[in-house]
């Protein structure tokens, strides 16, 4: 059994510390561990050229236009049996490099559009993906911020779970934390982290959210988006839609049952999804034969040129 470290800070800062003490406790537990400093590695920004989403819906399998150590990286999350992203909080969410990742995780990595990719490349009668992108796993996050302005952090976090459909575990977010080497009670959780990911990792079919449970009972998310002027508000995790009430003096989130496989972490949810892409990337292509379509994009791209770098 494997366990990644991913920090997401400074070389040998707080990040790398925490996420050093946490896969301590998971090669005492027996695992092999792996640690990867993120800003070692050329992780480039999504373009958003749509590469990798007709990629897959056209039975291409996974395309990326950007030549990177992106698709290294996957790779190494794929292959292990449980993965662990420390990042620091610099404005009340995750950081920018993780947002980077967070993108390039995207539709070219989910896993609903990776099954039709697969079927379609078996029907052509070729090999299909490799089976490693297709397997479950168990990923935790935890953000490690200087002040307590920290609360953001945990739903940018478990987006990152989102497309791959991998089960999070733990979504911790330490605040006042400049000298978190030195608060024993944020090393116990740590190492707490590191024992859920391992025994989750070790039945990853079984595996279970750890944490605390969360206003919303589907995803365990504590953001949501209140629609101005009614009760109506969405879920910013998992996307279901409902009201905010309060039972036993606490909020909860309720939603219609029925709705639950609209969920963006379902198969089901994924493939309402991917049928809405699939709809849009062919309506796309066929605009751009469009004579209508062609001269709105040239009348606005003659209005202005773009200032140029000055640094190229």
């Amino acid at each position: 059994m494997k366990i990644l470290g991913l920090s997401f800070g400074t070389r040998n800062g707080n990040n790398d510390t925490m996420c050093r003490v946490a896969l301590e406790e998971a090669q005492k537990l027996g695992a092999e561990i792996e640690f990867i400093h993120v800003f070692d590695w050329d992780i480039k920004y999504c373009s958003g050229c749509v590469a990798c989403s007709r990629g897959l819906v056209m039975g291409k399998g996974m395309i990326c236009s950007q030549k990177d150590d992106y698709a290294a990286l996957f790779d190494k999350m794929a292959e292990a049996d449980g993965v662990l992203v420390v990042d620091p909080i610099y404005e009340s969410g995750g950081s920018g490099l993780f947002h980077v990742v967070c993108d390039r995780m995207g539709p070219g990595h989910d896993l609903g559009m990776l099954f039709m990719a697969d079927a379609k490349l078996k029907e052509q009668g070729k090999e299909g993906l490799d089976p490693k992108y297709l397997r479950k796993k168990a990923i935790s996050f935890v953000g490690i911020g200087g002040s307590d302005w920290a609360c953001r952090v945990e739903t940018d976090h478990a987006m990152l779970a989102m497309s791959p459909s991998w089960t999070v575990i733990d979504n911790d977010w330490f605040s006042w934390s400049k000298d978190v080497i030195m608060q024993d009670d944020k090393i116990e959780r740590m190492k707490q982290i590191a024992r859920n990911l391992v025994e989750a990792a070790k039945d990853v079919d079984n595996a279970k959210w750890q944490g605390k449970e969360g206003a919303c009972p589907h995803c365990q998310g504590n953001n949501f988006y209140i629609f101005p002027g009614t009760t109506h508000c969405v879920c910013e995790l998992c996307g279901l839609e409902g009201t905010l009430e309060v039972v036993n003096g606490a909020f909860k989130f309720k939603f219609d049952p029925a709705d639950e496989h609209k969920a963006h972490d379902t198969i089901s949810g994924k493939k309402l999804h991917g049928d809405d892409i699939f709809r849009n990337e062919g309506r796309l292509m066929n605009l751009n034969k469009d004579p209508e379509f062609k001269a709105r994009k040239m009348h606005y791209t003659a209005v202005c040129a773009p200032t140029p770098s000055p640094s190229k």
